[in-house]
């Protein structure tokens, strides 16, 4: 493999397991990621007569937390203690690795010779993207089941990833302009109900919901079937700066806090990613918090540079108290976690 793993590449196991990649910070002999679908005798998703259960219905830290006990029970081999980021996480040890899945190569692949009708879709979406904000293919991709090619036209999404700050600003703009081609906003009816569930999941007021929700650019209907996509921002090669090891974390407790948002500019990448200026601890340790990191993808792109922030999380100790950050989204379990804007200036 030329390039660095990436969040939402996907992998497969010796034994058939399928684990999606999470995030960009994975050890030499390994990678980070959870279980998304495994072999099962019945399921929707198939291939070559195989059927797979989807362990994980949507990206959320106490489901992963189920995958973890799945994994524990069943394939112990891929639960790690990670030292670095002081987490018991599923590590995938790369001589158990079958085969590693690019979504950038999976999808030139369907734009040279789709099989089926939702891959046709998928290669005209591509190329309409392309065509209107002159993006180049291969810094697009598509992930999930059909990365996997255990989708099926009748109820598959369409999950594409977009790589590169600049791209997804140029493709943001695009979505919102309404210029792509049979792309079209997410009706009424389902954004209620999304606000439903996601004031069900995490526990948050109808208002926090309905801001959060205004922000998501990246989801919408496409073509004459309708089908739900999702645009996944990427980091591509040059803006992974981090290696593994480079810096230790260690968990310091729960923490709320509020302060104002510096820096939002990598917040459109999983982990999101906020500096913080003028933070102070509301409830938890009294440490100097620059950051506020999370995995849980409905706080991607919460607020902008200005805004005045309260969150809730796991608080981490970065080499040893240099430095501390606030986790949202974390495995750990920590109870309510959230990202939610107090005031429009600071």
């Amino acid at each position: 493999m030329n390039r660095k793993p990436k969040d939402r590449d996907f992998l497969e196991t010796e034994e058939g397991l399928l684990f999606c990649v999470v995030g960009y910070l994975h050890p030499p002999d390994g990678y980070t990621a959870y279980l998304k679908y495994s072999p099962a005798d019945e399921g929707r998703w198939r291939r070559s007569g195989q059927a797979y259960h989807r362990n994980l219905s949507f990206y959320h830290a106490h489901q992963v937390g189920e995958t973890l006990d799945f994994l524990q029970a069943r394939y112990p081999a891929y639960v790690r203690y990670c030292s670095v980021r002081n987490m018991l996480f599923s590590l995938v040890p790369r001589e158990r690795v079958r085969t590693y899945y690019c979504p950038e190569e999976r999808l030139a692949e369907i734009i040279h010779a789709p099989t089926d009708p939702l891959e046709e879709e998928v290669a005209h979406l591509a190329e309409a993207i392309h065509d209107v904000t002159g993006i180049d293919c291969e810094y697009l991709g598509v992930t999930g089941s059909i990365l996997l090619r255990i989708h099926d036209p009748s109820f598959s999404d369409i999950d594409l990833i977009v790589y590169g700050q600049e791209n997804v600003n140029r493709l943001r703009a695009a979505v919102r302009d309404g210029v792509i081609p049979d792309l079209h906003p997410l009706d009424e009816a389902f954004v209620e109900q999304w606000c439903r569930e996601i004031v069900l999941q995490h526990h948050l007021t109808e208002q926090d919901t309905r801001w959060l929700v205004a922000r998501r650019w990246n989801y919408a209907r496409y073509g004459p079937k309708q089908r739900y996509v999702s645009f996944l921002p990427t980091r591509c090669d040059a803006e992974i700066h981090e290696t593994y090891g480079e810096y230790t974390y260690r968990d310091v407790g729960v923490a709320r806090l509020r302060g104002v948002v510096a820096d939002a500019q990598e917040s459109i990448f999983l982990p999101a990613i906020y500096r913080l200026q003028h933070a102070r601890i509301l409830v938890g340790p009294e440490v100097p918090v620059s950051e506020i990191c999370s995995y849980e993808s409905l706080f991607c792109q919460a607020a902008d540079a200005g805004h005045t922030v309260e969150a809730q999380g796991k608080l981490e100790e970065i080499d040893g108290g240099s430095r501390y950050r606030l986790v949202i989204g974390s495995s750990h379990r920590t109870g309510i976690e959230y990202l939610r804007v107090v005031s429009l200036d600071h």
